[in-house]
């Protein structure tokens, strides 16, 4: 179906973030709450870039499982989040790039596909995930400057057109979409450039060069909330946000690299925060409905009695935890679970009405989050993050979304 053809739907999505192994693992909790709250089952789509696309990709592997086992709790944990967790222990991003420097024939983001082949997806390919919901996942096409999307049903951008059905192994999709620059990008692409179709709108169709050879980076470059792909579908917006926190103030770096990372990540900040605050005015305005949580976001102020505790200091340590492709503790693991968990339970059950009402248990209990069981987690030395951009007060209780 042609970009922009499909129209506001009613119906549930969900956009997973970008963050590396850290959005992984927050979102991972994430999907834990949102399946006992009853969410889960009703997703029509799920979007997701880099980090959050690390999990995307098992959950889509596993979805016919999960379905079949009428989404219990323990098949989620054995099928998708411990095979989750025994990943995120691998180093990824290191070796991958030392590899792609020594081995001139093959890439960086090669390297990183055959981790997540090897690791987690399998030989499994597009045309193997369900057809419902829809999976997709977001890159960043460097040609262009626009999302470039992997999903079943098709893969390209609007300015170039679409691939029907394409054949891409998940494991290339998510390495494309967690394609971080510039050490793990680009995700280079060969492609026929006769398999693309022109679509409405594609006005760089005709330079073949554009359809021969595809270079893409990280999906977070153009949106790392995933939001694109969903807030232009649905009604209902589900969005877990494990996005790298905003350093204010300190002192900056006086050398040349230092600024011009500086720089990217003044941009970057900028783009997150014109999206983050268009969302907001959409649930204010109820031209969408959902709720949004953030990874730096403490848990008072959702204002929830029953939520679960997170002292301030516990969720700044968390928010600025790095965002690397390399091992993480058992610790880092599961408190991130934890707080994703408890961010997620609170954010849903503050703005919107779920189909399940449950009493929100931690999903690994030795693990909590409290000021003195987090020995093992390192967090960056940066300022203390402020929340730019708050959620609605009192915004109208959503109806239980539909089956």
């Amino acid at each position: 179906m042609p970009f922009g053809s499909e129209g506001l739907q009613a119906g549930i999505g969900l956009a997973l973030s970008g963050g590396g192994f850290r959005a992984s693992l927050f979102h991972a909790g994430s999907l834990c709450r949102l399946n006992e709250l009853g969410y889960l089952s009703r997703l029509d789509r799920i979007s997701s870039v880099s980090g959050g696309s690390i999990t995307a990709g098992i959950l889509a592997l596993k979805w016919e499982d999960l379905k079949s086992a009428n989404f219990d709790q323990g098949v989620l944990v054995k099928q998708v989040i411990e095979p989750l967790k025994a990943f995120c222990r691998r180093d990824v991003d290191l070796p991958s790039v030392i590899k792609g420097i020594l081995v001139p024939w093959k890439s960086v983001s090669e390297y990183v596909a055959a981790q997540y082949s090897e690791g987690l997806y399998g030989p499994t390919t597009l045309q193997q995930l369900p057809d419902y919901p829809r999976f997709i996942f977001n890159s960043t096409n460097l040609a262009t400057g626009v999302d470039f999307r992997f999903s079943k049903p098709y893969a390209g951008d609007y300015r170039i057109g679409l691939i029907k059905q394409p054949g891409f192994t998940l494991a290339r999709a998510v390495a494309a979409s967690s394609a971080f620059p510039p050490v793990l990008s680009p995700a280079t692409f060969k492609v026929d450039p006769n398999a693309f179709q022109k679509v409405p709108g594609a006005d760089l169709y005709e330079d073949i060069t554009f359809r021969k050879r595809l270079l893409l980076t990280d999906g977070g470059v153009y949106d790392n909330l995933g939001l694109e792909t969903v807030w232009k579908r649905l009604k209902t917006l589900l969005v877990s946000d494990a996005g790298a926190p905003f350093d204010y103030g300190g002192i900056q770096g006086r050398d040349w690299l230092r600024e011009t990372l500086r720089v990217i990540t003044i941009f970057s900040h900028q783009a997150w925060s014109l999206r983050t605050s268009l969302l907001v005015r959409m649930y204010q305005g109820q031209e969408r409905e959902g709720a949004y949580w953030g990874i730096g976001k403490p848990i008072e102020r959702y204002q929830l009695p029953d939520a679960l505790a997170v002292p301030a200091e516990v969720t700044q340590r968390l928010a600025k935890i790095r965002t690397r492709l390399n091992p993480f503790s058992e610790e880092e693991q599961c408190t991130l679970i934890n707080w994703g968990y408890a961010a997620c339970d609170a954010a849903v059950r503050k703005y919107t009405r779920p189909p399940k009402s449950t009493v929100p248990r931690w999903p690994y209990p030795n693990f909590p989050l409290s000021q003195e069981s987090l020995s093992g987690v390192k967090a960056k030395d940066t300022p203390d993050f402020v929340e730019p951009v708050p959620q609605p007060k009192e915004p109208p209780k959503l109806p239980v979304a539909r089956a």
